[in-house]
Formats: structure tokens, C-alpha cells, sequence
């Protein structure tokens, strides 16, 4: 059970991440003590979604290619449209997720970051909260959906929007600080 100052936690994002979800859990990880990454595809900067336009730019700390989920104790994966519809795309994000997941490293996913939960195949059974319109693509990949600020079980953390965020992060921190989680693989 690591306390949160002596944690690594990896943000996986692209372009067209919700600037809200990445940037608040980042900074509050910090705030708090952990070690944060944020990795991109290629290891350069993204630029975040905000409102209705495009947002700024965040540096990547990492390449994902350069990563693994030994080297940390959790991975957050922030929402926004466009993020999480590109890494679902991307066999090696998913991996990623699932090499979390099976090692019963901590998971937390918010809006539309669920997707890549579906992805990789770990929702099955899991109580789930996310953006409203992918309601369907977790109940169709046998999530039980929820419509909760922040649901939590096994340590797979999901929340639904920027308005949910404090839950989210306090959530996080309380999973980090329980450890490794009992789960069967992928």
C-alpha cells in the first residue's frame, strides 16, 4: 500500500483530451505527493478539447512505447470525445490498460475514457459510471452501467464528467493508498 507521495501514476492521453480531466487529476496528484506522468503516442506535446474548441498544449513526459505498467501504480485515463475514441484504436494503449488491469494496478477512467475499459475487455460484470452517450457501449460490453458521480469496484475508478472530478481525484488517492487489487485476467 503505497502513500500517495511515493506513487507513480501514468495520465494516457492524445489530442483532443478534456482539458479539465486531464489537467485537475495531474495537478492534484502532484498537489498531494505523486509522481505523474503524462505519456502521448509519440512523447510530444497534445493539445487538450475545452468547451468548443481546442484548448492548449500539455508536454508529454513519455512515449507510451516507452512505458510499462510495472513502473507505476496507477493509470488515469482522462476523457474528452476525441481522446479515447484514437487510443482505443491503438493495440498498445489497450495492452497498456489490460497490463494494469492484470496486475491489479489501480484504473481510473473518466467521460468517454471508459472506451478504453470496453476495449480491452474488463468491463464485463463491473459496475461502471461514464459520459451518458456511451451508456450503451458499456452495457454492451456487459458493464453495469451507473449513473454516479464516481463508482468504484476492484479498483476501477470511473466518473462521468468535469463536474465529477474532486470525487474522482479523492477516489484515486483512496485506491492508491489500498493497493494492488484482486482480479481475474482480461
Amino acid at each position: 500500500m503505497p502513500a500517495i507521495d511515493q506513487s507513480r501514476v501514468l495520465v494516457l492521453a492524445t489530442n483532443g483530451f478534456e482539458q479539465s480531466e486531464l489537467e485537475v487529476p495531474r495537478d492534484a496528484l502532484k498537489d498531494r505527493g505523486a509522481t505523474v506522468h503524462v505519456v502521448s503516442l509519440d512523447g510530444k506535446p497534445i493539445r487538450g478539447w475545452q468547451g468548443s474548441d481546442w484548448g492548449t498544449e500539455v508536454p508529454a513526459d513519455a512515449a507510451l512505447s516507452d512505458v510499462t505498467a510495472a513502473d507505476y501504480d496507477a493509470i488515469v485515463l482522462p476523457g474528452g470525445q476525441i481522446n479515447p475514441d484514437i487510443l482505443r484504436t491503438k493495440p498498445e494503449a489497450v495492452s497498456l490498460v489490460k497490463a494494469f488491469h492484470d496486475a491489479g494496478k489501480i484504473i481510473a477512467a473518466i467521460c468517454h475514457g471508459p472506451w478504453l475499459l470496453v476495449e480491452a475487455g474488463i468491463v464485463k460484470d463491473l459496475p461502471v459510471t461514464s459520459y451518458h452517450s456511451i451508456r450503451t457501449d458499456v452495457e454492451n460490453a456487459g458493464g453495469k452501467w451507473e449513473d454516479s458521480a464516481v463508482v468504484c469496484e476492484r479498483g476501477i475508478v470511473t466518473s462521468r464528467s468535469p463536474d465529477d472530478l474532486q470525487a474522482f481525484v479523492d477516489k484515486i488517492v483512496e485506491e492508491i493508498r489500498e493497493g494492488r487489487h484482486q482480479r481475474h485476467a482480461a
